[in-house]
């Protein structure tokens, strides 16, 4: 019996392993938006221009929250 119950642990603990590591995935992404944003915002308007984005772009996109992932990873 004391094995069936070591091995039921094991089992409940490889599923929460899936929830943390994708809870840690999520964190990670909020994160790489976040200083992506910050990169983003800190581009002169030269280098916006480059690139086709003006600063009403960069404006509309800094004021997102950063869990609003328009690629949804």
């Amino acid at each position: 019996m004391k094995g069936q119950r070591e091995y039921a642990s094991e089992e409940q603990l490889s599923g929460h392993g899936h929830i943390v590591s994708d809870l840690l995935h999520k964190f990670s992404r909020w994160y790489e938006l976040h200083r992506e944003r910050e990169m983003l915002a800190g581009l002169s308007d030269e280098a916006l221009k480059d690139i086709g984005i003006s600063r009403a772009d960069v404006e509309h996109e800094t004021v997102r929250p950063f869990w609003d992932d328009p690629m949804h990873k």
